[in-house]
């Protein structure tokens, strides 16, 4: 608790973190502390009102906290999806109580639900975890779909959590598995915020990459505890996670824990691709699958010699706007097109803007490569690490085929404004031709074809596959 007590001192907007063993009767003492005189609505679903609701009630009513309604717990059958009609229902339920304070008890649905629903209505909101699965819990903004497009949409982050460590560690595994592979896209969106940083587009925020980073390496080196849920590495992840979420909201961006390997699980969220699995596929065996793929393309990017790039060539076979959007349209579904042309407009750049930046590139390229390489993991390595933390290690295993996987590569980059190794490849005119090496029979995808486990000698984790 000492790094997250020290990064609650120049956090904003949450101010009080409970951690621990036996934390979930601090719920209520934590309310009051927070939110003196007000009363509180519980939000939850059936599966998780069902692990901690009676206690969490419990506790609430003991340090005499009014419930200013019968807990709201919507249904935990079909699973309940991050959409904005569901945003809608708790906001509309908050806002029929005067002053009333959400207290939400879940995972990450839950809690962007919940977060979502009480920015809109400037109310602050306090959130009890039941699994070591995703780092937006104590994150500013929440990843909502509006009209099909998943997108952080912004709000703050609640003033208290409670992370019981009994309660996590009861959860079922592959809950702990998928936010171990919501934490290894750290590794690779760090090379992203390194390269946005070195052109001058993003700037990294150091208190936010401190967080985000020191904590997430030596939680993603034991994989295989994490596998095997022991009490201190289910600690060690959960603390990681929660650091995660303070580090976005130091920055009010998603930025310092999400890059390219993001984008490939939101590009499959928003085709609502394991939706309807049982369990429903998470967000964090999507993510982990993305950063193999984003570790895959800075491996063959750090390969590139760009002191040859013919600048002016790329610049003169520049997309125009309107080819851009020919693009845009033909890759992805109508439903969230006209926000992907014009996050893919906003990046395309042509004419002088585009040298400039392709000169830029060339110059700091040298120096991109040297920050980068120690902040990677292979992507063999992140294959292997994922596989022993029981969580998903090939595409196949959460039911992309190869070639929907190949194609992917292109969507992720245009679903979103945010600039990574998937640009500054489009950006040389070289994207295509990475991602064809890669595939190639001699490329990194090319040798692994299949789902098989490497030849690593710990066993696999129980993952999820589709029906």
């Amino acid at each position: 608790m000492t790094r997250i007590a020290d990064a609650l001192r120049s956090a904003d907007q949450t101010r009080a973190i409970e951690l621990g063993r036996g934390v979930l009767d601090r719920t209520g003492p934590m309310f009051v502390e927070l939110f003196a005189g007000r009363s509180a609505l519980v939000v939850a679903d059936e599966n998780t009102f069902g692990c901690a609701g009676e206690q969490v009630v419990a506790s609430l009513r003991a340090a005499g906290v009014v419930l200013a309604a019968e807990p709201m717990v919507l249904p935990g059958a079909p699973t309940l999806y991050a959409g904005y009609p569901a945003v809608e229902a708790v906001r509309d339920r908050l806002a029929s109580l005067p002053g009333a304070i959400a207290c939400s008890i879940g995972a990450g649905t839950l809690n962007d639900i919940t977060k979502l629903a009480s920015g809109e209505l400037e109310r602050p909101y306090l959130h009890v975890c039941t699994a070591a699965s995703v780092d937006g819990y104590s994150a500013f903004g929440a990843s909502i779909a509006i009209d099909g497009f998943k997108a952080t949409r912004s709000c703050p982050a609640p003033a208290g959590v409670i992370a019981d460590l009994d309660v996590l560690q009861a959860a079922p595994q592959r809950l702990t598995a998928t936010g171990y592979g919501d934490l290894s896209e750290k590794i690779p969106a760090g090379a992203d915020w390194i390269l946005a940083d070195e052109l001058g587009i993003e700037p990294i925020h150091p208190a936010a990459w401190s967080l985000v980073q020191e904590s997430a390496r030596a939680v993603l080196r034991r994989p295989a505890a994490i596998a095997r849920a022991e009490p201190e590495a289910v600690a060690a992840l959960t603390e990681s996670l929660l650091l995660s979420g303070l580090g976005m909201q130091a920055a009010k961006s998603s930025r310092p824990a999400s890059g390219a390997g993001h984008q490939f699980s939101h590009t499959w969220e928003m085709s609502g691709h394991g939706l309807t699995w049982e369990p429903p596929l998470s967000h964090g065996f999507k993510v982990g699958i993305g950063s193999i793929a984003s570790c895959a393309l800075w491996e063959a990017s750090l390969a590139l010699d760009l002191r040859a790039l013919d600048v002016e060539r790329v610049v003169a076979r520049a997309p125009s706007p309107e080819q851009v959007e020919t693009r845009v349209r033909a890759a992805l579904p109508e439903a969230f097109a006209d926000e992907s042309v014009a996050a893919s407009q906003s990046k395309q750049l042509r004419g002088a803007e585009l040298r400039d930046r392709l000169r830029l590139v060339v110059e700091r390229w040298p120096t991109v490569v040297e920050r980068v390489r120690p902040q990677l993991v292979s992507a063999a390595e992140m294959m292997d690490m994922l596989r022993v933390a029981g969580a998903p290690h090939h595409p196949t295993l959460i039911g992309i085929d190869m070639d929907r996987f190949r194609a992917t590569h292109q969507m992720a980059r245009m679903i979103r404004r945010r600039y990574t190794i998937l640009d500054v490849l489009e950006d040389c005119g070289m994207l295509d031709q990475v991602v064809d090496n890669l595939f190639a029979a001699t490329g990194f995808w090319g040798r692994h074809r299949s789902g098989a486990s490497s030849d690593s000698s710990e066993p696999p984790g129980t993952v999820t596959t589709p029906p």
